[in-house]
């Protein structure tokens, strides 16, 4: 079955293969996720941890931050309406994040406009201080992102669960070794959810073998970054908004910090 083990201090890492969810029951269970677009193509997933706040991976950065758009309440990105897409107003990715060897691979994007909560679109917890999965717990990730090796990733978003395991079996897997952008099998910045809580944010893995039994995806651990996500919500907070209005736009466009 599928597993996930903690890698180090700021990792997460699982092994998973997806399920499709269902009409009725996708938007009710996954209302905080989103679909990160460049010219309304997917690129990365995100989820929702406020009203104007999406958090997703480093990775997906991208220099023209304000031509992304965020879609919201989607179970299939074919049916999504513009009703369902936001402007990007500021992208944050961790300043010292990198992609050989993946690092701090996290990022804030604080969108246009306030999002309406409602049903179908709704927030979720980050983790306490010190949270995380814990072995032999059950927990879930999701996205929009391939079943299978080299195939193509799909419209509807979808779930598959996990188990967490010790982190023996993932140090036996990757050791010192970090992989580059090319070994992405998923669809990345998703949510590792447990009870409820993303403590996860999908990063890295194997694009030889999606499911491989001996090297799991990565993930970033939320709980090592809560200190940078509070700090840089209220920088943008302040920067961005207590200081004239051409200030703010020069300043807060692109954000690295």
């Amino acid at each position: 079955y599928l597993q996930v083990v903690i890698r180090r201090s700021k990792l997460v890492q699982t092994n998973w293969a997806l399920t499709y969810l269902s009409k009725t029951t996708g938007l009710r269970i996954l209302p905080y996720m989103v679909s990160i677009q460049l010219n309304k193509q997917h690129i990365c997933g995100g989820f929702l941890i406020s009203a104007q706040w999406v958090l997703t991976a480093a990775h997906c950065w991208n220099s023209r931050c304000q031509s992304l758009t965020v879609v919201v309440g989607a179970l299939d990105l074919r049916k999504s309406n513009i009703w369902n897409h936001i402007g990007v107003k500021h992208c944050i990715p961790h300043l010292q994040s990198s992609t050989r060897p993946y690092r701090n691979d996290i990022m804030l994007l604080m969108v246009s406009n306030c999002i309406h909560l409602n049903n179908n679109v709704q927030l979720i917890p980050l983790p306490k201080g010190g949270e995380d999965g814990t072995a032999n717990r059950v927990c879930s990730v999701m996205g929009w992102g391939r079943q299978w090796t080299n195939g193509s990733p799909s419209a509807r978003l979808l779930e598959a669960k996990v188990l967490i395991e010790n982190k023996q079996k993932c140090h036996y897997g990757w050791g010192d070794e970090y992989i580059d952008s090319q070994m992405i099998c998923y669809d990345s910045g998703g949510p590792l959810v447990c009870g409820g809580t993303a403590v996860g944010i999908t990063s890295f893995g194997d694009l030889s073998n999606c499911n491989s039994r001996l090297k799991p995806n990565v993930y970033t651990k939320i709980s090592a970054f809560l200190p940078w996500i509070k700090k840089n919500m209220r920088y943008v907070n302040r920067v961005c908004f207590n200081y004239p209005a051409t200030d703010g736009t020069q300043a807060c466009g692109n954000i690295t910090r």
